[in-house]
């Protein structure tokens, strides 16, 4: 993938705000208590979107700066959580004084950004000790009809799925990892909208992204485990990765 089509699919959450933000999933209670260390007082959930994760962290008592370049995503994130310190900004200059926070979240945006210029920029934003997190929500292809769901919304996608660990540089100590299993209530009918959030799709012409919604939705109907069904489980497994700063 060139850095121009990885840019393009990086700005193309600028229209699918809303039903990213009605369709994308949160974050487990544990992955977020293992990702933000005990004593946190501050921080900086970067790349935050609509807000999914730092609700998260608000929940947990942190005062919250959510740095996000997409006004579109932005918007949705203040409606949600109005009280919420939400800033323009990207991964590489989030305007955040030195030595500001205890945490640095990033949910579902690392691979979106210039790795070594990103974790400079955390490891500027952090004080001695603070932790960067970066977390991912990924489908359980375990269970056979997220697998077929899955081979949906990749067909023709260049931008790699896997999800290594995050290269941080020498300002930070060793990454370390966990997986957390989880699911959470969601309605079969919703299932093409979540695809249609992804930017894969939002960046195909409109005939092939129609196709592809149209199997999603037959899928839907016919599949055993959802066919007829309100609602069913749905199977994620978050990865997290953490590493201090030094």
């Amino acid at each position: 993938m060139t850095d121009r089509h990885r840019e393009e699919r990086a700005a193309s959450f600028e229209r699918g705000a809303a039903v990213y933000a009605a369709t994308r999933p949160s974050y487990p209670d544990d992955a977020v208590a293992w990702c933000v260390p005990a004593r946190a007082r501050d921080a900086l959930d970067l790349a935050a979107g609509t807000g999914k994760l730092t609700a998260s962290l608000v929940a947990r008592g942190l005062d919250v700066v959510a740095v996000e370049p997409s006004d579109a995503m932005r918007g949705e994130l203040v409606a949600v959580l109005p009280g919420v310190d939400a800033r323009t900004g990207t991964a590489e200059a989030t305007g955040l004084p030195d030595a500001s926070v205890d945490v640095v979240t990033v949910g579902q945006a690392w691979h979106w950004f210039d790795e070594a210029a990103a974790a400079a920029e955390c490891a500027r934003v952090l004080r001695p000790g603070g932790v960067l997190a970066v977390l991912w929500n990924l489908r359980d292809e375990a269970v056979d009809w997220m697998a077929a769901f899955s081979v949906l919304l990749h067909r023709g996608d260049a931008l790699d799925p896997a999800r290594p660990a995050p290269v941080v540089g020498d300002a930070f100590g060793p990454v370390e990892g966990a997986t957390f299993r989880w699911s959470q209530p969601f309605r079969p009918t919703d299932l093409r909208g979540l695809a249609a959030s992804r930017s894969h799709l939002l960046t195909l012409p409109e005939a092939e992204r129609d196709a592809i919604l149209d199997e999603v939705d037959e899928l839907a109907a016919i599949h055993p485990a959802l066919r007829g069904r309100d609602v069913v489980d749905f199977p994620y497994v978050t990865h997290c990765w953490r590493a201090t700063r030094r």
